[in-house]
């Protein structure tokens, strides 16, 4: 395994999403959000329990509607991961959901009314001891910011520092602040302005970055700029995908710049004329299949002899390609036993989960001691 690159976290103050810390360097708070209809509770509930079976944190479900409120009264008794409800134009509805138990209000005060609706519900959520998150977007300033010019950074952090005045008045220090916005430099700008006027944690990301392709691309650029600078508490992905996607992306993100680890780190080569066996089917349904593994390992997977003996001695488990069988290592050290090509993937897998067992084993004896 790698060495953790030390990445000087921003100090900020710690508030508790459920039981999910945000802030103070707690790990960053991994989140994604629901995108079926919130009143189909059926739907909602596994769509939530699956964002948690591949490492989600904290989920975020739409409210739109008292339909919507009443409906997420049921889906909070049948799921344990926090919950965060996205509250806009009807503060009534944020007062409802606070009552139901949510773990988290998000109001963009852009579009939440009056300044006495806003106390409302923070009275509201001081009452619970439920945290809000403060969410400015681009898209969706105060009117007169809109109406004036194309929004600048500078115009999202004063947005945003109207807001947290107006708590900090109200004496509520339960809350966190984004700034999101489509444009990498104006969001990356933005966050940099905002980091160093308050203390409060800060939930990141690109917003409307696009779809699969494209906004992995956009939102691992600006996400990366801000993670390696130490901005950012909890982040999420916006993909015009299956939410699904924007947890494994966020994950990538993380082990990419060794803040966070989970599950297997394949290295692989991007194939070529000398490869032995065929690397890229055998390393994309290697994901699929395993991904039900949560342990940090590292695999890599190089289709010929040029590269593949470095990578593997400094991989968890390695294979090098060879003639009809292929070369295997554990912990770097090379096996005496080979793998047949023709039966690779079966055996890789195989392999893996009895690595990742014989991990899980070693870990939790060493914890019981």
């Amino acid at each position: 395994m790698y060495n953790e690159v030390p990445i000087s976290r921003r100090q900020s103050t710690r508030i508790y999403v459920g039981k999910v810390p945000i802030g103070a360097c707690a790990p960053i708070a991994v989140q994604s959000m629901t995108n079926t209809r919130t009143t189909d509770v059926k739907e909602t509930v596994m769509q939530i329990n699956e964002l948690q079976r591949v490492g989600a944190d904290i989920v975020r479900v739409s409210i739109p509607s008292m339909d919507a409120a009443e409906a997420f009264k049921l889906i909070k008794k049948q799921v344990t991961i926090p919950l965060v409800a996205d509250i806009h134009f009807d503060y009534r509805i944020a007062l409802k959901v606070a009552e139901y138990g949510v773990d988290c209000l998000r109001i963009n005060p852009g579009n939440i009314g009056n300044k006495e609706r806003i106390r409302q519900v923070i009275d509201c959520a001081r009452y619970y001891n439920i945290p809000i998150r403060i969410g400015i977007n681009s898209g969706s300033l105060e009117k007169q910011k809109n109406n004036k010019h194309k929004p600048t950074s500078q115009d999202l952090f004063d947005s945003a520092m109207r807001h947290v005045d107006y708590l900090d008045r109200l004496n509520f220090d339960q809350f966190k602040v984004s700034v999101k916005a489509s444009d990498v430099f104006l969001a990356v700008e933005a966050y940099r302005l905002l980091a160093k006027a308050i203390d409060q944690p800060l939930h990141i990301g690109i917003t409307e970055a696009g779809g699969a392709r494209s906004g992995t691309v956009k939102s691992s650029i600006g996400l990366s700029l801000l993670l390696i600078e130490g901005i950012g508490d909890t982040l999420r992905v916006s993909l015009a995908a299956n939410p699904i996607e924007e947890i494994k992306v966020a994950f990538d993100i993380l082990k990419c710049l060794r803040i966070r680890s989970r599950g297997i780190n394949f290295i692989a080569c991007p194939t070529c004329s000398r490869q032995e066996f065929d690397v890229i089917s055998t390393v994309n349904e290697l994901e699929k299949r395993l991904e039900d593994i949560i342990t940090p390992i590292d695999v890599s997977i190089i289709g010929c002899v040029v590269n593949g003996p470095g990578e593997a001695k400094i991989s968890t488990l390695g294979v090098t390609g060879g003639n009809k069988h292929s070369s295997f290592y554990e912990d770097g050290v090379h096996q005496h036993d080979r793998l047949d090509n023709h039966y690779i993937l079966d055996q890789l897998e195989a392999r893996i989960r009895a690595k990742v067992a014989m991990l899980d084993k070693t870990r939790i004896l060493k914890s019981s001691n």
